[in-house]
Order: structure tokens, then sequence, then C-alpha cells
């Protein structure tokens, strides 16, 4: 089933974002934590890219597997950077043979090892070029990226609505956010969309706290900033991973609790490939 189609539905829609595992160990225990999450009746997943589109056969690979062995729905990342327009095209062309109807068009990160972000030489240049090719193609439905504190790399928060206005303009059927921990930030950002007449559906991304140095080298990664009262929180459980996970489910489960009653289309979990949290954020939340 397509973005579009999912979210057209009554009632939350959620989703869980996974990773491509390095190992077969790895692997193995990823399809065990999908089994878990499946009982959660999630509307899809997501399987992401890799910097630099490292993981490229790794995520279409793990996309067919899940789409087509664990009968989930499946979106598939594809980014700019790493890879050649012809590259891309065929990545898209793939997953068109494969049945997978659902892509997030990402700028992306660089490689490891590399400090700038740019294009591939013989690639395309922005993430719209991505939504673009996908909605020509007519089979797919297209996400794209939002962020509620501005993308890292916009010379202007105007200029960042704007660009995103213009890919949900090219045939992006959903905007997903980059995670957050201050819920004002993203009831900002929806109001700023709506002032542009974006009407597609904002969902919320989240992530599970699972450590205090991981939650730190998170949001310095995707600058998004840690507010005053989860700094507090982060403090008590800065060495007690186990600590740090129940205070993250407490306050994932109160920021997903208010995001709900705002009215948001769905949820989208950044599960790390764990089913722990994301299970336990669900119970709390009654779903």
């Amino acid at each position: 089933m397509k973005l579009a189609d999912l979210y057209a539905r009554s009632g939350l829609t959620l989703s869980v974002e996974f990773f491509p595992p390095k190992t077969e160990k790895g692997e193995e225990n990823l399809f065990s934590e999908i089994e878990i999450i499946k009982r959660l009746n999630p509307g899809f997943c997501s399987v992401t890219y890799g910097a630099g589109g490292s993981t490229r056969e790794k995520t279409v690979g793990l996309v067919e597997t899940i789409h087509n062995v664990c009968g989930l729905e499946v979106m598939c990342h594809l980014t700019v950077v790493g890879q050649s327009k012809v590259e891309a095209r065929g990545v898209l062309n793939l997953l068109k043979e494969k049945g997978i109807e659902n892509v997030l068009a990402l700028g992306g990160d660089p490689p490891q090892g590399m400090a700038d972000w740019r294009p591939h030489p013989d690639g395309f240049h922005h993430a719209i070029d991505l939504v673009r090719e996908a909605v020509a193609l007519g089979c797919f439905s297209v996400g794209v990226a939002g962020f509620p504190e501005c993308h890292p790399r916009a010379t202007s928060r105007e200029s960042d609505l704007i660009f995103l206005k213009e890919k949900v303009d090219a045939g992006a059927a959903v905007i997903i956010t980059q995670l957050f921990f201050d819920n004002d930030d993203y009831f900002r950002f929806v109001d700023d969309l709506c002032k542009l007449h974006v009407t597609v559906p904002i969902v919320p991304g989240v992530l599970p706290i699972l450590s205090a140095p991981q939650v730190r080298r998170f949001t310095t990664l995707c600058c998004s900033r840690i507010p005053e009262k989860l700094e507090k929180e982060l403090a008590k459980v800065e060495t007690d991973d186990n600590a740090a996970v129940e205070m993250g489910i407490e306050y994932a489960s109160r920021q997903c609790e208010e995001l709900i009653k705002f009215g948001v289309a769905g949820m989208h979990f950044y599960s790390l490939n764990k089913s722990y949290s994301v299970q336990a954020i669900c119970k709390n939340l009654g779903l």
C-alpha cells in the first residue's frame, strides 16, 4: 500500500525505521525484532541507506525481504549523495521490479571521513530531483524529510521551509521529520508549513533514548537540541544505560501523548533495530 493511501486511512499510522546490519548475526537479530514489531501492526517500516549511500545493495535486499518474507509494507530510503544519476535511476527501477511502492527521497549524509556534503559529480544535486524522478515513474509514493529545528545546511529557516514546500509541490505525499525532543519545535514547524499551504501529513520522528552518550551523539550529528527538561533527566542516568532506556520510554511516551492530542496522522519511530522501547511506548499509549 502506498504512503498516500496509508495516511488517508482513519486512525494513527505507526511506522518504524531500521538500518541494514553489518553482520549476519545482526541481521538475524533484526528479523527477530521485526517479528515483535509486527505485533504492533505498523502501517509500514523504513530502511535507511547509510552515509553516502554506503549500504545501497544491503538496503534494497533488506527492503525486499521485509516486504516479501516478513509481510510488512516498506519504504526504501534513497539519497542524492554517493551515487550517480544512472545508479539512482537503477535503484528506482529495481524497486519498481520488486513491487516496492514507497521511497523516502533524501539528500543523505556525507560518507564516513568526509566533513562536507557534496553530490556525486554525475549525480543529482537535491532531494527534489529524486522526488521528480520517482514521481515520473508513476508507481511510487514519495516521502521527504522535514527538520523542525531547520536543516543543518539551510541558509535560513525561511528558505528551508520554502524548499520543503517545493518538494511537496513536486509530488511528495508525506513529510517525516528529523528527531526532536521539544514538541514546541514541531508545533511551530507545522504552523509555518500550514501558512505556506502545505497540506500533506507531517509525521513526527521520535527517537527512544537508549543511553545518554548515544542521544548526545545523535543530536550533535543531526543538529537537534536537547531541551533543558531532558538534560536534567539525562544527568540522572549518565552512566546507567538500563535506567536511560526506561527514562527514554517515559519521556517519549509523554512526548507522543501530546503529539497524538495535537492530531498527528502518524508516528515514526527511530528504533535503532530495537523493539523493546517502541513496544513499551505503544503499550503506554494504549496502541
